[in-house]
């Protein structure tokens, strides 16, 4: 990629990519959805609620993580997670504020 590129992209796009990327699986806004719905569960409740491996269910929860969208609290050897509200937030924005730009 030139050099000139990467001043074209704000961090603001950066971030708009990092959320959509997250979200471009159906596994993982399932995931979103149930989280949004809990006060927090472990990777086992949302696992139990999908067709798909435990190992699986890992990776999506992984990228989610990445991306800020989810938080997971340690207590071995389980993982709590929960919807990073803060980041979530600034999501919301970020796509709102995308989609009014662009009509």
């Amino acid at each position: 990629m030139p050099e000139n590129m990467t001043t074209l992209y704000t961090v603001t796009d950066e971030k708009l990519a990092r959320y959509a990327k997250a979200l471009a699986h159906p596994t993982r806004v399932y995931i979103l959805r149930f989280l949004a719905l809990q006060c927090g569960c472990f990777a086992g409740d949302i696992s139990n609620k999908l067709p798909i491996a435990n190992s699986t269910v890992s990776q999506h929860l992984a990228v989610l993580k990445a991306a800020g969208l989810i938080q997971g609290t340690i207590n071995p050897p389980t993982i709590r997670y929960c919807i990073n509200q803060q980041n979530w937030q600034e999501a919301k924005h970020i796509f709102q504020d995308f989609f009014q730009e662009c009509c």
